[in-house]
């Protein structure tokens, strides 16, 4: 992690207060964005258990179905997906306004309603909550990333944006302790109350990080009304429509697997490990370990991002990851969560390699900053990382219907791996940035 300076044998440049404080902002707010998106999945059972009967869907908890679970479940993570998606419009609102003030804004919304997810009565309720969370939680990833990606100098920016996108998984890990230690316990309704704690955060921040000196200085280069729209019309210009076009499509295919699969992750250990005889309590805390296993394997893929990116390109280090997660997540749920006998141990050791690949996102918070110029840079990174999640929730929904139709998560789940394939052969079109500064 960051030191405020350098060791005797480092040639990096050191760090200066500003940088270092910029990125534990970044850093903490991405964590506590992962804690907070992670949450949803690891209640998700539980929770539908109580609502489904409170809303009319179900006549007790007991009489709630796998295929209710499944339908349901895929509904509301599909509003939370679109709620997301509606995040671009944090982008352009950083352009002109600024990466500091406007993170702060996005942190204070996901926390007030995660924690409004504990006073939910209903599917529905808790399903506005989730949109209107999502709208915040998609908005911090631009932020941090754009934060650290202007701020730390050359030298270190790849560096950094790895470091800073490990924040996300260690979130998932602080979500699986809590689950493991407050959730298996005290209920889901608990688990929403603590997700409402990432607004603390929002003093640290605006109590002495600044604004990049490279954003201060081009906004007060363009003109007295250039505007925030100006930013977002300009990704679709004639020098940046075809990278923002496929940029939007990368993430889509990337959102698809990851998603579809880590969703879905405690589900599929908790019908194994029922099947294997576990009790409801154990099952919930194997949920947790399975995880943490999943966010350990994608911390360790961010770690070494710097390394394949700068030996194989972005491009070529997406594609090691894209497929990777293409054969570990067909072989999960497609093989593993079949398996007669010892089912539980290889899906849980197929979930490592899940992680690893679910690093394909930090390639991203490399790579989308050096696509663009300052002035429009927070709004090409909040268009690509949203407006998939539109397309993403129709088929995570689809993927939902599919385990109510199937009867089973594995083989829908399963499916979603073909969209690496896609992404493999578009690769080569994509905007090749290694060895190149970062645009004014």
């Amino acid at each position: 992690m960051p030191q405020q300076s350098v060791g005797s044998r480092s040639k990096s440049s050191t760090l200066t207060k500003n940088q270092v404080r910029g990125f534990w902002a970044a850093w903490g707010g991405w964590a506590l964005d992962g804690m907070d998106s992670f949450i949803y999945a690891l209640v998700l059972v539980p929770a539908m258990r109580d609502l489904l009967p409170a809303s009319g869907k179900a006549a007790s908890a007991a009489s709630v179905s796998a295929a209710d679970l499944g339908y349901y479940g895929g509904l509301l993570f599909s509003v939370f997906l679109i709620g997301w998606g509606c995040a671009f419009i944090w982008g352009p609102i950083a352009d002109r306004f600024g990466r500091v003030r406007t993170l702060t804004f996005t942190i204070l919304c996901y926390s007030v309603f995660t924690f409004l997810g504990c006073a939910a009565t209903s599917i529905w309720q808790l399903g506005l909550f989730r949109f209107l969370a999502g709208i915040g939680i998609g908005g911090e990833w631009t932020l941090g990333g754009i934060l650290v990606a202007e701020e730390w100098p050359e030298d270190r920016r790849v560096q950094g944006a790895a470091w800073m996108h490990t924040g996300y998984y260690f979130g998932f890990f602080i979500a699986a302790v809590m689950n493991y230690l407050i959730g298996s316990r005290y209920g889901w309704r608990v688990m929403f109350a603590v997700g409402g704690t990432p607004a603390m955060l929002v003093a640290f921040i605006r109590y002495g990080v600044q604004e990049p000196e490279r954003w201060r200085k081009r906004v007060s280069s363009l003109a007295s009304d250039w505007k925030a729209s100006a930013a977002f019309v300009q990704l679709f210009s004639a020098e940046y429509r075809r990278r923002t076009l496929l940029n939007a499509l990368f993430l889509l295919i990337a959102m698809i697997g990851l998603w579809a699969g880590s969703v879905y992750v405690p589900g599929a250990v908790t019908q194994i490990a029922g099947r294997e005889g576990y009790t409801a309590v154990q099952a919930a805390r194997l949920a947790s370990w399975a995880s943490m296993l999943l966010s350990a394997g994608t911390i360790l893929g961010c770690l070494i991002v710097p390394f394949l990116v700068n030996r194989f390109g972005r491009r070529g280090a997406l594609a090691c990851f894209f497929g990777l997660m293409g054969v570990s997540v067909a072989e999960a749920f497609g093989y593993a969560f079949y398996l007669p006998t010892g089912a539980l141990a290889a899906f849980i050791g197929s979930l490592f390699f899940v992680g690893v690949g679910g690093a394909s996102f930090c390639v991203f918070t490399v790579w989308l900053p050096e696509q663009y110029r300052t002035e429009c840079r927070a709004s090409a990174f909040a268009f690509a990382t949203s407006s998939g999640r539109f397309v993403a929730a129709g088929i995570t929904f689809l993927v939902g219907a599919g385990v109510s139709y199937f009867g089973t998560i594995g083989v829908p789940v399963a499916i979603t791996s073909l969209a690496f394939l896609l992404g493999l052969l578009l690769l080569p079109w994509g905007h090749e940035t290694r060895g190149k500064p970062l645009p004014a």
